[in-house]
């Protein structure tokens, strides 16, 4: 039982700032496996701003199933605290008891029982119905997308996007920021934002590399509860690093704090009495940018996929973390007065597919949207004895799978799969259909290569993404979660500096050491380089599982983890 309804007593100067969770009603409820719909919803209304954020849904229009990750390990002075915390020491953080839903819908433990319960997740039809009660109760509630949105699913990926641009249209969206998006390559992007999306796409830390000038909107000033605000967005820092620098050549990113304090100095003197960073930063970063810049109010923090039931306050600015896959949305109320917020109030509204009625509008506009691929999304390719999850920092079932797959399909040594956070889980026993292969490759660069690299190549890629995820300074962690491999395992030292982290690489099939010297036949996809060549991942995939008919993954202990 979550006791904990007021989570913090805090002041601001000689103003005492009053915050309170809306976590404890469901969670109490959860236990009793009693929920409702109004239960989820009620909220006392306060304030006179009402904010409502969702992120990361990774173009899934239906309900879905997604297991939170096992580890998540964090660096340098986050060691220990939140997002960086999982399982049971989560639950203890936050007063969840064993078995609730609350405890399905933020942990892992027990999540193919809990499933059995508690059902599927999210969809846009129920993501409306929420949507539409908020603003019943609060009619001038901003709506904000954090991105990730128009990515990740076999329809997003057959039309383009359109189909969430589409529908975040038909959701009343007041603006959103962008990562993924750009995927999708820049003229997509270009005539998406100029000619079909209704709202602002906000990137104050995108340059136009030629000019040197804003190449988007940074900001948006709404006025809402008699209080004017000032909506920054900040796209993902890093896509030329991460992504493929070619589908975007004239842009430029990165985190730009000192642009982001000037441009807080200047939203300010413009009149803006609250301050809110709709970001896709990840939430390390915002941490250490809420440390380092003054003035903003509240960091809806996106990216890395976090879930937090509570506010992470830093100095002046709370964090606010959403989930990922449509699983989440939060309300947020805020008092402004006299030019600053005195006053927050929290919910994160957990979707449970099962209790919240779904939009009958919605709910025909997503029809129509899938209905061009229906027969493609529910063709069954196999079964699965697995529950195949992707989430945690160095392996999932999911990329195990594809591994395998790869290494089958292209007769490789060793694979290697991307540590992208994005892909809806698959409960044991279940068919595996083709839009549950898609949901976990879906992306516009899915050649699956085949390359001869040496064991000293193999060793620098291990190094170059484990600082990625391991270095102490946030501002250089640049990617995604570590590199899935299959065929090779490896010890990792993360607090060891870059170069010496990664040792003890070993060849699976034979158990000898991988040699610097020596060539292996290597198989993976989602490479950056313009002009990869191979089969689309997808197509591998969905050819083995339907050579294995039913697919078993083993636990990988092929990792070994040391120092966390």
């Amino acid at each position: 039982m979550i006791s904990r309804r007021h989570f913090m007593q805090a002041s601001l100067a000689t103003t005492a700032l009053y915050g309170a969770s809306g976590f404890g009603n469901w969670g109490r409820l959860a236990a009793q496996q009693a929920l409702t719909q109004n239960d989820l919803l009620d909220f006392e209304t306060s304030g006179n701003v009402t904010l409502i954020h969702i992120t990361d849904i990774h173009a899934q229009l239906q309900p879905v199933y997604f297991r939170e990750p096992e580890i998540n390990i964090g660096v340098g002075d986050v060691i220990g605290k939140p997002p960086h915390v999982t399982g049971a020491d989560f639950r203890k953080m936050y007063g969840i008891e064993d078995g609730t839903a609350a405890d399905y819908a933020l942990t892992y433990d027990d999540f193919t029982a809990l499933a059995g319960t508690y059902g599927r997740m999210g969809g846009m039809d129920r993501i409306s119905t929420v949507v539409k009660s908020i603003r019943a109760d609060r009619p001038d509630a901003l709506l904000l997308d954090g991105g990730d949105t128009w990515q990740g699913s076999l329809t997003a990926l057959r039309t383009n996007g359109q189909d969430m641009v589409n529908i975040f249209n038909a959701l009343g969206t007041d603006a959103m920021t962008s990562h993924w998006e750009f995927t999708l390559g820049i003229d997509r992007v270009m005539e998406i934002v100029e000619n079909e999306l209704n709202f602002p796409f906000l990137g104050a830390n995108i340059f136009d590399t030629e000019w040197d000038e804003r190449a988007f909107e940074p900001y948006k000033m709404f006025e809402r509860g008699g209080v004017q605000i000032a909506v920054i967005g900040q796209a993902f820092p890093y896509m030329p690093i991460a992504n493929p620098k070619w589908m975007f050549p004239d842009l430029s990113f990165g985190v730009r704090q000192e642009n982001m304090a000037e441009l807080v100095a200047e939203v300010r003197a413009a009149g803006a009495e609250c301050v809110v960073l709709l970001s896709h930063n990840g939430f390390d970063v915002d941490r250490k940018l809420a440390a380092n810049v003054d003035g903003i109010d509240v960091i809806l923090t996106g990216h890395t996929h976090d879930a937090l039931p509570e506010p992470v306050l830093v100095n002046k600015t709370y964090l606010i973390a959403s989930g990922s896959h449509g699983k989440f949305v939060t309300r947020l109320d805020l008092d402004i007065s006299d030019g600053e917020m005195k006053g927050i109030k929290h919910r994160l509204i957990p979707i449970f597919t099962d209790v919240i009625a779904p939009d009958p509008e919605m709910t025909a506009m997503v029809e129509a949207e899938r209905a061009p691929f229906k027969t493609e999304l529910e063709e069954v390719i196999g079964k699965t004895d697995s529950l195949l999850y992707r989430r945690g920092n160095f392996n999932g079932t999911w990329d195990d799978l594809i591994c395998n797959a790869l290494i089958s399909e292209r007769e490789a040594d060793i694979a290697l799969s991307p540590g992208f956070r994005w892909g809806a889980s698959v409960l044991p026993g279940a068919d595996i259909t083709r839009e549950d292969i898609f949901n976990a490759t879906a992306m516009s660069y899915p050649e699956a290569y085949r390359s001869e690299m040496t064991g000293e190549t193999l060793h620098l890629i291990m190094e170059d993404v484990a600082d990625n995820l391991f270095n102490p300074d946030p501002y250089y962690q640049q990617g995604g979660d570590m590199v899935r491999v299959g065929g090779m395992g490896y010890r990792i030292d993360i607090n060891q500096p870059q170069g010496k982290r990664i040792t003890e690489m070993t060849l699976l099939k034979t158990g000898e050491l991988i040699d610097p010297t020596q060539t292996y036949v290597v198989a993976g996809w989602a490479s950056v380089n313009e002009g990869t060549e191979g089969p689309a991942i997808w197509d591998v995939v969905e050819d083995f599982i339907k050579r294995e008919g039913t697919v078993s993954v083993d636990p990988n202990t092929s990792v070994k983890v040391v120092g966390a």
